[in-house]
């Protein structure tokens, strides 16, 4: 996957507006089967996934012994053609060997202790690829692909289905702030899959977009990305992913996170806006005071970019939560120079919010 295909406003702004195709077969995908599935994986993520219905897909986390999180995925219930069900994880592509050997020495840990505990894992990666189709006419592209009609989909869920022709799975599911499916196909059949969209979706404004666009997408829409937001130093609560942690259940981390939940010391993850050209970069310092002699350093930018949707720089950062509240005008330090920055509920985009932060 190219930074970009042509320029990165234009493949923005075609996902913006018409359609954005992104191949994302980098992305880990172990699928786990046997009858204790749902019981071991219940016990190794933070989201609670008893009970998930048939084509039900979660967001949840992978939490370390101390809280910190080791990557943020998506947790599929799913049924194969003969209506066995089984479950998938897609897990962020960097992370992808560090979170096989996790799960693999927390499944061992269970079968320790049960070993009669019925699960497998394997890691399906290779064998498939998996396209991102999003964007106001994503669905309109896909439907004469697929054996199900994508618009029955309700977000965050997913079925097996014919995908111009073979065996596949569809997701209403993206990282870009806009409506669109995601597509996982055998592998062989990726590239013509990928030819056939791209063609077929050109009179619609289609475009091939790759991740630099992947990246002020997801940013506009204050989507949190592992190794920026996301670290095994930071903990749910700090990135605002409370949502996605079920204290009532046990998992690697639990304890940890309990007290972390009530520690209102450490920095939060926030929304900057700010006025002109300059764009604010990882790394970069925010700062609290009028005057430069009084200036402090209150946090660090984690990600940063001129969003082309609302024509001004934008950037995620931890700050301390005593300057985190939305409307506090703070500064950024950009190669020297204090740019007032004023912090905003995130996300800074959504689709039926186009123009304003």
């Amino acid at each position: 996957m190219p930074v970009s295909y042509s320029s990165i406003v234009a493949e923005h702004t075609a996902t913006r507006t018409a359609v954005g195709l992104f191949d994302i077969s980098h992305m880990g995908r172990l699928h786990f089967t046997g009858a204790d599935a749902e019981t071991a994986l219940e016990r190794i993520v933070t989201r609670r996934i008893a009970g998930l219905a048939t084509g039900q897909v979660v967001y949840s986390l992978v939490t370390s012994e101390t809280g910190g999180i080791l990557d943020d995925v998506l947790v599929y219930k799913l049924a194969d053609e003969a209506a066995a069900p089984y479950f998938m994880v897609v897990v962020n592509a960097g992370n992808r060997d560090k979170i096989v050997a996790w799960f693999e020495k927390q499944l061992a840990a269970q079968k320790q202790s049960a070993p009669q505990l019925d699960v497998a894992m394997q890691d399906r990666t290779l064998e498939w690829g998996m396209i991102a189709v999003q964007g106001p006419r994503a669905l309109e592209l896909v439907r004469p692909f697929l054996s199900v009609d994508p618009s029955t989909l309700r977000y965050y869920h997913a079925a097996e289905a014919r995908i111009g022709g073979p065996q596949g799975i569809v997701s209403r599911t993206g990282y870009t702030g806009e409506d669109g499916v995601e597509l996982i196909v055998g592998a062989s059949t990726l590239y013509a899959l990928w030819e056939t969209l791209l063609m077929q979706g050109r009179p619609l404004g289609a475009a091939a977009a790759g991740l630099g666009c992947r990246d002020t997408l997801r940013l506009e829409a204050a989507m949190p990305l592992y190794g920026h937001e996301l670290s095994e130093q930071i903990d749910p609560f700090q990135a605002g992913l409370g949502f996605a942690v079920d204290l009532e259940k046990e998992f690697p981390g639990r304890d940890a996170l309990v007290a972390a939940k009530a520690d209102k010391s450490r920095p939060v993850r926030a929304g900057l806006v700010l006025e002109g050209k300059r764009v604010p970069r990882e790394g970069f310092d925010i700062l609290e005071g009028a005057a430069a002699s009084d200036q402090k350093v209150v946090g660090h930018v984690t990600s940063g970019t001129f969003s082309p949707t609302l024509e001004r720089p934008i950037a995620m950062a931890y700050v301390d939560r005593a300057v985190a509240t939305p409307g506090r005008v703070l500064a950024i330090d950009i190669r020297g120079r204090a740019e007032p920055a004023t912090v905003v509920k995130l996300p800074f985009y959504r689709r039926t919010e186009r123009t304003s932060a």
